[in-house]
């Protein structure tokens, strides 16, 4: 039996950028289906978060599991569910694109925390923001291969 421990962090955003997800117990009740629905189609979740436009997952990928499934299976099931549960006024849709990073093991819990800690972060930075700071600083980054 192989084993496989590869943690991956996903950021993806609402379609347009717009905050569908407003209100704190409208993120809990969603964090907490992604979660649940993923237990059940065997994706570890280690945490979810996000803020009113953008979740984050630190998912530990399974022997079979490839990004964009695991992608693919969060994001289509969570914005399907989402608008059959009229959890938002307009339709709901997460944008197509998304980040993934990997995640080294003495790295964890520094992610962990930066994921938890969303509300606070984003009351002082636009996720907006914060995303063309982080392309501007790796744009011009030289990758040695």
């Amino acid at each position: 039996m192989p084993f496989v421990k590869v943690y991956i962090h996903f950021v993806w955003g609402t379609k347009n950028r717009i905050p569908f997800l407003n209100t704190k117990e409208l993120r809990l009740t969603v964090w907490n289906h992604i979660r649940e629905n993923a237990r059940e189609k065997g994706i570890f979740i280690d945490f979810v978060n996000g803020y009113s436009d953008h979740c984050h997952c630190l998912v530990s990928l399974g022997v079979d599991q490839s990004i964009q499934k695991v992608m693919q299976l969060i994001k289509g099931e969570s914005s399907f569910w989402i608008n059959k549960m009229s959890l938002t006024k307009e339709k709901f849709e997460w944008q197509d694109e998304y980040f993934a990073v990997s995640v080294s093991e003495s790295m964890i819990d520094r992610v962990r925390d930066y994921i938890k800690n969303q509300e606070e972060h984003h009351s002082k930075k636009s996720f907006q923001k914060e995303y063309e700071e982080f392309v501007e600083k790796f744009r011009f980054q030289k990758f040695d291969g």
